[in-house]
């Protein structure tokens, strides 16, 4: 075992899945930075496998303080495991960061000093980009129970609601914004403490929703930090699971409308879900001769439906 760093100024937590070479990639490019930093910024990296079977936590490249691993029996899902990454340090910044993302050091240190620099921000991210170096236009508006049921009807294609992700906008400069993506999201964690750390009912998805909306709520910032450059793939540990995928992504969105818009919403999102989300993305699938792909989306949606009976517990206890 790599000898620990209780003094750590940034704590780092990636949360794996399957991710095989990403998750190797993503840590050599941290131990890249971490050489490039030397003692200006020290790191302490955890790695929260969630019951991989691709051999994910062989041959992982070295660090000065890690990587910590935490191997988990089954997949417990992205907050939970979140969550127990943080719990294994003490430092006064957490960044919680994707197997397919890949950093630098100088990413890595101005975002810190972004975050530290100003009392009233809470919570920072960075310009993704993808492989292409094309900017992702992944900083998102905070769900009203308006836009949630509108979004599932397609109505912001329509623009008679607004889109979830801030497409119409750049992201050429620095701003506060509603949601920053969990893929690179940086937290103080005096407030990561206070706020009681990622909702673990979100199994998947909108967990950095709702996270980022308590932030708000709490009275502290969210800003994107548009000077500070991460390399993302994007749904790196799920692309292969794509039926899982919206399952999950159906029943968190559920599992927020109730939390944040009460029980209404959350049933409107459900009949939504049957009567329109899945029925539309056959439809589109149909429209592509994409047999595998509709035979997914059928299975994704039978997920949902064996899921129901304690979602629907779970609304009715909000």
């Amino acid at each position: 075992m790599t000898e620990t760093a209780p003094d750590a100024a940034l704590d780092v937590v990636i949360v794996n899945w399957n991710g095989g070479a990403l998750l190797r990639a993503c840590l050599a490019s941290l131990a890249a930075a971490e050489s490039h930093l030397g003692n200006t910024l020290s790191l302490r990296v955890v790695v929260v496998d969630n019951a991989s079977r691709d051999g994910s936590l062989e041959d992982l490249p070295s660090l000065r303080h890690g990587p910590a691993v935490i191997a988990n029996p089954d997949n417990q899902g992205f907050g939970r495991a979140c969550n127990a990454g943080a719990a294994r340090g003490q430092a006064p910044a957490i960044l919680f960061l994707n197997p397919d993302a890949r950093v630098t050091g100088e990413s890595l240190a101005g975002a810190h000093a972004a975050l530290m620099a100003e009392p009233g921000t809470g919570i920072v991210g960075a310009q993704l980009l993808d492989e292409a170096g094309r900017v992702q236009r992944s900083c998102a508006r905070r769900p009203s129970a308006v836009s949630l049921v509108g979004q599932a009807l397609l109505l912001d294609r329509a623009r008679l609601v607004p889109s979830h992700f801030m497409t119409e906008w750049d992201h050429g400069e620095d701003r506060a914004v509603d949601q920053v993506m969990g893929a690179f999201l940086m937290i103080r964690r005096s407030l990561f403490t206070a706020l009681g750390g990622f909702d673990e009912r979100f199994f998947v998805y909108y967990e950095d929703v709702d996270l980022c909306a308590r932030a708000w709520d709490a009275g502290l910032a969210v800003r994107h930090l548009a000077g500070i450059t991460v390399r993302h793939e994007g749904q790196g540990t799920t692309r292969a699971a794509k039926a899982h995928r919206l399952a999950c992504f159906l029943e968190s969105q559920i599992r927020y409308a109730a939390k944040h818009h009460g029980r209404a919403t959350a049933l409107a999102l459900v009949a939504t879900a049957f009567g329109a989300q899945v029925p539309l993305r056959l439809v589109q699938a149909l429209a592509r001769r994409s047999r595998e792909e509709a035979g997914e989306i059928v299975r994704g949606a039978g997920l949902l439906a064996r899921a129901l009976p304690g979602l629907m517990r779970a609304i009715g206890t909000r």
